[in-house]
């Protein structure tokens, strides 16, 4: 199917809500990415790197689809991550599509703990809506193993669907947006035609900041980091940005800014160049770095994060 721009508003279009949902690393967000051809989510090699679910708006002629990142299934006892299996959970419904991601280059149900598979069919079976069964990362198997690996997962769940893609080369994406698109409902549009995400500025310059610090700090902590923007100001030639990275515990601190601050400022450089590319224009970025004792099983803390 040939993507064309967007037509008239006014016109019943096929539109709908697909959710993007699947285990940490699956590949969810670099393939909410390659369906809008731009980087809206961040990425990073590290699982559990997506906390909110981020809105991804695709229009066509005759479509419009807002798919929903979403941060991965796992079981958990931590507070954080329990929000944020929630908030998965919380985007199950009320979908007119699901797409559960799977990471073909993992062993398949067939070769894992029978715990495993259980808790895969716990998942599963929370899905309402009809389901297309994603086979991510075929780039990095054989392709003659993709028939016992459908074979497989055919057995967990009844999906209307098994496309194998990959994401990050978009081998198969445009096939598999063909398909979303003829199994959205008839309706209005949405959002607007020029909107990529729901999602505001200041929201994708924090994510960004966080995306550069999972990318430079090694280890746990990445995960006890949060990002928040303390002012945002739309100046004459540039976009001045002051923004706070909180971590849990005062050992973290010296981690984060680096001997004489190398570290925040190869963060701040990393972060400033993509937060120029979103917003189309200079920006000014300021760092701090601020303790915040135990931030991640503070309800009122994470409310305030968008959970």
């Amino acid at each position: 199917m040939e993507i064309k721009q967007a037509g008239s508003p006014a016109e019943p279009v096929h539109s709908g809500m697909t959710a993007i949902v699947g285990p940490p690393n699956a590949g969810k967000s670099t393939l909410m990415n390659a369906f809008l051809r731009q980087k809206i989510s961040i990425v990073s090699p590290k699982p559990q790197t997506t906390r909110n679910r981020i809105a991804g708006i695709v229009n066509g002629d005759d479509y419009q689809v807002v798919f929903l990142d979403t941060p991965g299934l796992h079981q958990t006892r931590e507070a954080l991550n329990t929000e944020m299996v929630r908030v998965a959970l919380e985007s199950l419904s009320d979908v007119d599509l699901v797409l559960f991601l799977m990471d073909v280059s993992l062993p398949t149900p067939e070769k894992v703990q029978a715990a495993r598979e259980k808790e895969m069919s716990g998942w599963l079976a929370k899905m309402k809506s009809p389901a297309i069964l994603v086979l991510n990362k075929v780039d990095l198997i054989a392709r003659e193993k993709l028939l016992p690996l459908i074979a497989a997962y055919q057995k967990l769940f009844s999906f209307t669907e098994i496309i194998p893609v990959s994401a990050k080369d978009r081998d198969g994406v445009d096939l598999l947006l063909e398909t979303i698109i003829k199994k959205m409902p008839l309706g209005p549009r949405y959002f607007p035609e020029d909107i990529p995400t729901n999602a505001s500025e200041r929201f994708l310059c924090a994510e960004i900041i966080r995306e550069k610090v999972f990318l430079q700090i090694n280890a746990e902590i990445p995960y006890s980091t949060a990002v928040v923007i303390e002012a945002f100001q739309e100046e004459k030639n540039r976009v001045l940005i002051h923004a706070t990275i909180v971590i849990e515990r005062p050992s973290q601190k010296g981690i984060i800014i680096g001997k004489g601050g190398t570290k925040l400022k190869s963060i701040g450089i990393a972060a400033r160049k993509d937060i120029e590319k979103l917003l189309g224009q200079k920006v000014r970025l300021e760092l701090w770095v601020k303790v915040k004792k135990n931030w991640s099983q503070d309800s009122q803390f994470m409310r305030e994060q968008g959970f």
